[in-house]
């Protein structure tokens, strides 16, 4: 950082020095023989950088090929020759601190080393820790004032060796300006610089002979492109500050035509809207887009830093493996919804299950028409999984109460998880066992099978069960080291008892009193045999058994639902 001073002092410097030569040999020589040092020995540590090989992308540190490559590069000579004090080494050699205007065109080498700027702002364009827009802004201004500094200066060079002093820009107006202060000059030389690049021209300075004009016409029409690069990189700036913004009216206006042309109510469409503008709201925090084009191991990791510990916290994943909560974690998505807007309908097909990470939503169901309230849910708390794991059309209708970020899993990916995992997939039926036990009436009354199914597992000694399923459990765990994954796999068959619900009509169909008929919940037999004469036993649950067609459905929580037709 230090070198990039003394090159913006190289910038200054180096024009003044070739309008007003006395300052070279007064005031700054010293200060240029430092600058010169200073870069002299920023030649000797080069060949000693590592540099970047462009070709294999690998750092080289080698430091014969580190001098090679920089001894047979351009920039070693402009970089020796930009360092060379010519006027001390030409003072020294003839005694003379004269040396005429050809060490002013000299020192004008010395701006080889704004380069070296360039690098830079290239660098803090692409810094995330500096402001783009200030970072440009700020080259921008620096470029401006090099142009005027340096045009300036050679306007000012030219008047002083032009042989008639009176007919130059400023010999018209001040004779003797060569034996006025240094400061005079250059002032009147910015004015008029600056005047020329505004395209302002009052014309109290202009050009008198043939070289001035020559030069004006050339300094003109590089200030066009001048001009056209500050205007077209402001505009930009400015433009791409507000791209978002545009995006997002543009986005909101089609979608009010597409509810205008369709009609859509009025609750609807304000529920789309709120959407749409959380959306470019929290941008930044909307995890796919960000991370989109990570490599999928630090998605997972990013995963597991934001939502791990909201997953542990969650009921129907307590005490299972760290493993399979890696393997849930990893293909979460993260949404985020505006107060009043509903995650999930009720009577939808039952695609994914939902965990609440911050904000609060309410349980709500249909009666008559009318939605009635039945609970509210906060963070850590789940939504849709009594849809998913009974896959049944969801119960209830689950809307945001204020704004809430949510975890999505969805239903197909939650049962490849849990397929592989058999003690984890035991630890989480009985958790969800659980939680229906402890569910308020209101809630339960919604599902129709679930009071009944509550009723016989109450009367069928469900806490035996449950032992039973720790114990089941303990010995997975036990036997896992000794036994092959694959084998571990095989046993998923269930070391639970199977439970059968038996019907007396297919459970989609309706009894004769317009009502669906819970079914009675039964304990699998081992046999076909026994399980005939289960029927026969059961003849006023299945009336029609001398011609039955018996028809088992197997899902992950090794349950099995007999239709009895």
């Amino acid at each position: 950082m230090f070198l990039i001073v003394l090159v913006f002092y190289s910038a200054w410097a180096s024009p003044l020095e070739l309008a007003f030569p006395q300052v070279s040999s007064g005031s700054l020589l010293v200060v240029d023989l430092v600058v010169d040092v200073f870069f002299g020995v920023d030649i000797v540590v080069s060949f000693s950088v590592a540099y970047f090989n462009s070709s294999t992308y690998l750092l080289v540190d080698d430091r014969r090929k580190i001098a090679k490559r920089y001894l047979t590069r351009p920039w070693f000579v402009m970089d020796v020759a930009s360092t060379i004090p010519f006027y001390i080494i030409h003072r020294i050699i003839t005694g003379r601190g004269n040396g005429g205007s050809v060490f002013g065109v000299v020192n004008l080498l010395r701006l080889w080393r704004l380069r070296r700027a360039s690098k830079l702002f290239a660098r803090l364009e692409k810094d995330i820790r500096f402001s783009y827009f200030w970072t440009r802004y700020v080259k921008l201004i620096c470029v401006t004032l090099f142009a005027v500094h340096s045009s300036a200066c050679v306007y000012y060079w030219m008047a002083i060796h032009y042989r008639v002093k009176e007919k130059t820009w400023i010999g018209s107006l001040i004779p003797d300006f060569q034996e006025r202060s240094i400061w005079l000059g250059y002032t009147y030389a910015i004015y008029w610089s600056i005047t020329t690049l505004t395209t302002v021209g009052y014309g109290d300075l202009h050009a008198w002979n043939t070289g001035e004009k020559v030069f004006t016409i050339f300094l003109m029409l590089f200030n066009i492109g001048l001009t056209a690069y500050l205007i077209g990189n402001m505009t930009n700036l400015i433009v791409h500050a507000a791209t978002r913004t545009f995006l997002m009216r543009d986005t909101i206006h089609r979608v009010s035509r597409f509810a205008s042309k369709h009609r859509l109510p009025d609750g609807l469409r304000e529920q789309t809207m709120a959407h749409l503008q959380l959306r470019f709201k929290t941008m930044e925090l909307q995890q796919e887009e960000v991370i989109a084009d990570l490599p999928k191991a630090i998605r997972s990791t990013i995963a597991q830093h934001l939502f791990r510990r909201t997953v542990e916290a969650t009921y129907l994943f307590k005490g299972v493996s760290q493993e399979f909560i890696v393997q849930l974690v990893s293909e979460m998505k993260a949404e985020y919804f505006p107060p009043k807007v509903d995650i999930i309908i009720e009577n939808e097909i039952p695609t994914d299950l939902y965990i609440i990470v911050s904000g609060a939503v309410d349980v709500l169901t249909s009666k008559n028409g009318a939605e009635k309230f039945l609970s509210t849910l906060g963070p850590a708390d789940l939504v849709g999984e009594i849809g998913v794991i009974f896959n049944i059309p969801q119960p209830f209708t689950v809307r945001s109460k204020r704004l809430s970020q949510v975890v999505r899993i969805s239903h197909r990916h939650f049962m490849q998880i849990v397929q592989p995992y058999n003690a984890d997939g035991k630890r989480v039926l009985s958790n969800f066992m659980q939680f229906l036990k402890e569910l308020s009436t209101d809630l339960i009354e919604e599902v129709a099978f679930v009071p009944e199914l509550l009723k016989q597992m109450n009367e069928e000694g469900f806490s035996e069960e449950l032992q039973h399923l720790e114990a089941s459990m303990s010995n997975d765990q036990e036997t896992a080291a000794q036994e092959p994954l694959t084998a571990a796999y095989s046993s998923a068959s269930c070391d639970l008892d199977k439970r059968v619900t038996i019907h007396g009509h297919h459970p989609d169909e309706t009894s004769k009193i317009g009502r669906h008929a819970a079914g009675k919940l039964i304990f699998l037999p081992d046999s076909m045999e026994e399980l005939l004469k289960l029927a026969v036993a059961s003849r006023e649950l299945l009336p029609n058994l001398l011609s039955p067609l018996l028809l088992f459905a197997l899902n992950s929580s090794c349950q099995f639902c007999i239709f009895g037709i």
